[in-house]
C-alpha cells in the first residue's frame, strides 16, 4: 500500500522524538554518574596549630588544710557560765570564748593573798627580832645560840612569805584561766559543750578553732618530678594554683611554702604544700582541690581544645592536608590551657586541625573549610 505524503511527514517526526528523548536520557545518565563519582565536599571549620610558650605545669587534686588548728580545752574545772560567741563565727585573736564561774577562783585568791600578808608581817617580825639579837649577842648580853635561833625564825618565815607569793601567782593563773580567749585568727566549728555544763580540767574539746587566712592545699607529686621542682625552687619561689573541683572562676594563686624532706616509699610520691591569702574565702579546710604547680615555661604546640577528639585507640584530631582532605591523626594531649590544648606530639605548628564538623567526617574525605 502506499502511503500518503503527510503520513510519511508523520513517521519522520515521530522517530525524530524518540531519537531525541533516548539521547537525552543517555546524557542524563552520564551526568549523573560523573557526579556519584565525585563525592561532596564537607563543610568545616579549621584553626592554625600555634607554636607558643606555654607554662610548664603538672595538675594533681590536693587537700585544704588550715594552717593552724587550735583545739579550746579548759585548764580548770568548774560551770561553763557564758559562751561569748555563736558556732561558726569569725573569732580574732585575744577575742573572748568562754567563762567560767569565776567566784571559787576569786576566793581562792583572796585567801593566798590573806596568808602572804599574814606570812609577811610575821617575816618582818622576825627579821626585826633578828637583827636585834644579833646587836645583843655582839654585847655578850644574850647566847649567841639565842641570836641564831633568831636568825633561823627569820630565814623560815622569809621563805613561807616566798611560797605564799607563789601561791598568789598560781591562784590569779588559776582565775584568768576562768576567762578562755582565742590564741589565733579563725573560725569557730560546733560547740561540744552548752552553757550549765560542769567543765573539767582538759577534759573535752570545747570548740575547734580553723585558720582561714592564709591556707594551704597540700598535694603529692611522682618522684620522677622532684628534680624539676628542686630544679625551680632554685631559680625562684614556685607558683601554685588552686580552685575546687568544678568551678569556673580563675584559680586562686599562692606559693610553694614546703616540700617534704623525703619520697613516700608506699606511694613514691613527695609531699608539697602551697600556701594562699584565702581572703575571699574560697579555699575550706578539708575540701578537695585542683592543684597545679607552674614549674616554668617552654615552647609548645597548641591547638583550640574543639580539636581534639577521643576515640577507641585515644586522643586524635583531623588535619587538614594540602590536597584539601582530612587525614586522622592521632596526638598526645598535654595540659588543657584556658580553651586550648598542648600537644606533645602528633601535630606541627603551621598544620591545620578541625575544630568543628568532626562527625561527618571519615579520613580522606574531601573539605570546605568555612572558617576558623
Amino acid at each position: 500500500m502506499r502511503q500518503s505524503p503527510a503520513l510519511m511527514r508523520t513517521h519522520v517526526l515521530i522517530a525524530a522524538a524518540l531519537w531525541g528523548a533516548s539521547l537525552a536520557a543517555g546524557c542524563t545518565t552520564k551526568a549523573q554518574g560523573q557526579r556519584a563519582a565525585t563525592p561532596p565536599l564537607v563543610p568545616v571549620r579549621a584553626a592554625v596549630a600555634q607554636l607558643k610558650r606555654v607554662p610548664n605545669q603538672v595538675s594533681v587534686i590536693g587537700r585544704v588544710e588550715a594552717l593552724q588548728t587550735v583545739i579550746v580545752r579548759s585548764q580548770v574545772a568548774g560551770t561553763l557560765q557564758r559562751i561569748h560567741f555563736r558556732e561558726g563565727d569569725e573569732v580574732k585573736q585575744g577575742a573572748l570564748l568562754f567563762t567560767i564561774d569565776p567566784r571559787p577562783f576569786q576566793a581562792a585568791l583572796r585567801q593566798a593573798r590573806a596568808q602572804l600578808a599574814k606570812d609577811a608581817a610575821q617575816a618582818h617580825n622576825a627579821r626585826v627580832t633578828a637583827a636585834r639579837y644579833q646587836t645583843l649577842a655582839k654585847q655578850d648580853l644574850i647566847p649567841r645560840e639565842q641570836a641564831d635561833n633568831a636568825a633561823a625564825s627569820s630565814e623560815t618565815f622569809a621563805a613561807a612569805v616566798a611560797a605564799d607569793q607563789a601561791a598568789v601567782e598560781n591562784a590569779r593563773l588559776s582565775l584568768a584561766y576562768c576567762f578562755i580567749h582565742s590564741p589565733i585568727d579563725g573560725r569557730t566549728g560546733n560547740l561540744i559543750v552548752t552553757q550549765g555544763n560542769l567543765i573539767k580540767v582538759n577534759d573535752v574539746a570545747l570548740v575547734v578553732i580553723n585558720q582561714m587566712t592564709p591556707i594551704a592545699v597540700t598535694f603529692s607529686l611522682p618522684e620522677g618530678r622532684l628534680g624539676a621542682v628542686r630544679d625551680a625552687m632554685a631559680r625562684a619561689n614556685l607558683v601554685v594554683r588552686a580552685r575546687p573541683p568544678g568551678e569556673q572562676r580563675p584559680p586562686a594563686v599562692g606559693r610553694v611554702s614546703f616540700l617534704s624532706n623525703a619520697v613516700d616509699p608506699a606511694t613514691g610520691t613527695i609531699l608539697l604544700k602551697g600556701t594562699f591569702d584565702n581572703r575571699d574565702r574560697r579555699l575550706w579546710p578539708g575540701q578537695f582541690a585542683e592543684a597545679t604547680l607552674i614549674l616554668g615555661t617552654e615552647d609548645h604546640v597548641v591547638v583550640p581544645a574543639a580539636a581534639v577528639q577521643a576515640g577507641q585507640s585515644g586522643a586524635f584530631v583531623f588535619v587538614v592536608a594540602p590536597d584539601g582532605t582530612a587525614v586522622n591523626r592521632p596526638v598526645t594531649a598535654g595540659e588543657t590551657l584556658g580553651d586550648e590544648v598542648v600537644i606533645e606530639r602528633g601535630v606541627a605548628a603551621g598544620e591545620q586541625v578541625v575544630t568543628d564538623g568532626q562527625l561527618r567526617l571519615v579520613p580522606g574525605a574531601r573539605v570546605a573549610v568555612q572558617g576558623s
